[in-house]
């Protein structure tokens, strides 16, 4: 499924690579956990209908070492999906209000989240590493995103754009994630930055 890598791609992951190389320990921290919260209710959905993706993790707790092979794997996976699969709302495509799934043609955020996590982990990568992640977005509305835990930082993979950012450097409000130690388990995260949310700054 993924793109074929032309010589401008490769240097653009490149240059993302050794942007992310370059980055100093304490910008490269992962997100503060501070403690267990409940699952979105689609995801308790997701593995009802899905049991076989929510099995207890071979591995807990993965970091991803960060190479330039491992940050094309990344881009090829968040811009192939990306491009793919259609936005749609659940209303639109199943008549409710929250339906996570496997998309096909058509999905909201959480199922190319979905779509993504499960093309890694069918390629090698650690599900331990792989989190799907809760939100507020640029106007404050709920949004997923896949957070990748590296060596080099948490990054996110986002159906809103194809460029991959660390955690910090987007401008969302982090809620809660898919815990590391247990894959039905949840964690809070403490989000004290300052972000810019549509035209007010929040601490």
């Amino acid at each position: 499924m993924a793109p074929k890598q032309t010589k401008a791609t490769w240097s653009l992951i490149a240059g993302l690579f050794l942007g992310l190389a370059a980055v100093a320990p304490a910008q490269a921290a992962g997100m503060q956990i501070v403690g267990n919260t409940s699952p979105p209710a689609g995801f308790v959905q997701f593995c009802r209908d899905n049991p076989r993706d929510c099995r207890t993790y071979g591995k807990v707790n993965q970091i991803v070492r960060l190479d330039p092979k491992t940050m094309a794997r990344l881009n090829a996976t968040n811009t192939s999906v990306n491009r793919t699969i259609s936005p749609a709302t659940d209303e639109e495509i199943y008549g409710v209000v929250e339906h996570w799934a496997y998309p096909a043609l058509v999905g909201d955020c959480e199922d190319y989240v979905l779509l993504k996590r499960k093309l890694l982990i069918e390629d090698g990568w650690p599900a331990s590493a792989l989190l799907i992640t809760v939100v507020r977005d640029e106007v404050g509305d709920g949004h997923a995103v896949l957070a990748v835990r590296t060596d080099r930082g948490d990054l996110v993979l986002d159906n809103k754009t194809d460029e991959i950012l660390l955690w910090q450097e987007t401008p969302y409000r982090y809620i809660k994630r898919q815990s590391a130690r247990q894959q039905t388990a949840w964690d809070m995260i403490d989000d004290n930055r300052m972000v810019e949310v549509g035209s007010i700054r929040r601490p």
